[in-house]
């Protein structure tokens, strides 16, 4: 099985972070993930762009290491490493797309104490 590769947390930089989510494209990829908080197929995204710009907007998603895609039989099912980015750069990704848009991410709250 076709294994595609993801940068390690420990190689994932804020400046690639913040290139990938300057694209509007990218930028609405990651934020439709978010809302969905789920595992999408590319085909779920439905953007009214070309499979391969599709496809190169992904791999700069994944490069920075935003998403990570897992190959299930002729799927492509991508999902955000939303623990991870928070973990190193706390805030960041919350910032950007409560910045970008009017959804409330409940992804990003911290259980009750």
């Amino acid at each position: 099985m076709r294994q595609i590769k993801h940068p390690t947390i420990e190689q994932v930089e804020l400046t690639d972070i913040m290139y990938a989510l300057a694209d509007p494209t990218r930028l609405e990829i990651v934020a439709r993930l978010a809302k969905a908080g789920r595992k999408m197929t590319c085909g779920e995204f439905d953007l009214n762009r070309p499979k391969s710009s599709m496809s190169h907007h992904f791999k700069i998603l994944r490069s920075a290491g935003l998403v990570e895609t897992v190959i299930d039989g002729t799927e492509h099912m991508n999902s955000l490493r939303i623990e991870e980015i928070e973990r190193k750069y706390p805030g960041v990704l919350q910032s950007v797309l409560k910045a970008t848009t009017a959804i409330d991410f409940d992804i990003f709250r911290q259980p009750p104490r």
